[in-house]
């Protein structure tokens, strides 16, 4: 097994690329604190003509997505444009409603209802549900899926498909791992339930990051960062982009040393991904 490229900054391999596709959750911040040294690596990159886009498994619009950056204190000045899963889904939402009223089952808290919000859809209980559309857990501190399989028997009873609007099964919240909505939607699948995917890795959120980008500039040769080895990275792959693995973020526990390139490696292998390089968290 090769060794996999082990860069201490982003500054060894952007020459290579014209545009920055990165993640947001785990790579600029924990939710919790941000990081300045990848939001600086950002402005780095826009200081060179280099567009940057956010692009995040949020399952909130955009705007939203960026009130909460504000509020961590990552200056806007870091990046050109944010897409979310979010976002996606309202867009699919947007055509399901152009003729007719949708009834919905939210499965979810209530800060996502931005994905959901002024469209032409009515949110009922699990009995009158045509649709279902899963943000995330209720309570993400407290519930785990097997909370939710009494519920999940009864609608894929009724045939329902299930709108995954955030396929992270786990994400960091200060040094924490939360469930996210790829929990639920994977349990739904494994009971047997139909399920639609919205976000990262699927090739719809790379597509929209990638034409976010070419407003700003050219992204002939752009470059995926992300922390994620079941939704960034893979999803860079089918959409043949090169990608740049940050290591501290949700799979920093597994790797105890940052500097083992060939374990680092094993572990790619064994997710049936592949990077250029890995970085132990983004900086210039």
């Amino acid at each position: 097994m090769a060794a996999l490229r082990i860069i201490a900054g982003l500054r060894e391999i952007a020459g290579d690329y014209d545009s920055l596709i990165c993640d947001v959750w785990g790579v600029l911040h924990n939710s919790k604190q941000a990081r300045p040294s990848a939001w600086e690596a950002c402005i780095r990159m826009r200081e060179a003509g280099k567009p940057v886009v956010l692009f995040s498994n949020a399952p909130r619009v955009a705007a939203e997505v960026e009130k909460q950056l504000d509020k961590l204190g990552i200056p806007r000045v870091a990046y050109d444009g944010i897409v979310t899963s979010g976002a996606v889904t309202r867009e699919a939402l947007e055509r399901r409603t152009h003729t007719h009223a949708l009834k919905l089952l939210h499965l979810g808290p209530e800060r996502d209802h931005s994905v959901y919000d002024g469209l032409n859809v009515e949110m009922v209980d699990a009995k009158h549900a045509e649709l279902i559309l899963c943000t995330g857990f209720f309570d993400d501190e407290k519930e785990t899926p097997e909370d939710y399989r009494k519920l999940f028997v009864q609608l894929i009873a009724r045939k329902l498909t299930l709108l995954c609007v955030n396929p992270d099964i786990v994400v960091q919240r200060g040094d924490r791992l939360i469930y996210c909505a790829g929990a639920l939607a994977r349990l739904y699948q494994q009971m047997g339930g139909d399920i639609l995917y919205y976000g990262k890795p699927h090739l719809p959120i790379y597509e929209a990051a990638l034409a976010e980008a070419r407003k700003h500039g050219k992204a002939a040769r752009p470059l995926v960062v992300g922390d994620g080895l079941e939704t960034d990275i893979p999803g860079a792959n089918a959409a043949h982009i090169d990608a740049l693995f940050v290591m501290d973020g949700v799979f920093s526990a597994e790797i105890p040393d940052k500097n083992d390139a060939q374990a680092i490696a094993k572990l790619l292998n064994a997710k049936g991904v592949h990077a250029v390089a890995a970085i132990e968290m983004l900086r210039w």
